[in-house]
């Protein structure tokens, strides 16, 4: 079976740090690129980051407080985001490219990318 399950969220206080890991079964996570995505409810799924499938390149909606990673030899890829702020909290997705090794210029959009998981979800709080 074709899956990919999210895990490691959790409640953080502001300004904390977080891993959220994507594992995926039933394919080699390794031949796609994969994003992470959001989501609150009422609004759209939004894209957070992406990486090519041999992981030199990736791609971010906003620079500098996550960085996602990819771990071959687990099937799995990683997304550490740190400096939490009250606008963080959501439903984060991992999602493959099926057609594409490689994260658009343009952006992370979701209707690129399938087998979405479950979500973790993650809370800001104090």
């Amino acid at each position: 079976q074709v899956q990919l399950v999210e895990s490691g969220g959790g409640v953080v206080q502001p300004g904390g740090s977080l891993r959220l890991s994507c594992v995926a079964s039933g394919f080699t996570l390794g031949n796609f690129a994969v994003a992470w995505f959001r989501q609150t409810p009422g609004k759209e799924r939004e894209g957070v980051a992406c990486i090519d499938s041999d992981g030199t390149r990736t791609k971010y909606t906003e620079e500098g407080r996550f960085t996602i990673s990819r771990d071959d030899t687990k099937n799995t890829v990683n997304l550490r985001m740190s400096n939490l702020r009250p606008e963080d909290p959501a439903v984060y997705y991992c999602a493959r490219d099926p057609d594409y090794s490689y994260c658009a210029a343009s952006g992370i959009r979701s209707r690129r990318f399938v087998n979405w998981g479950q979500g973790t979800r993650v809370t800001v709080s104090s």
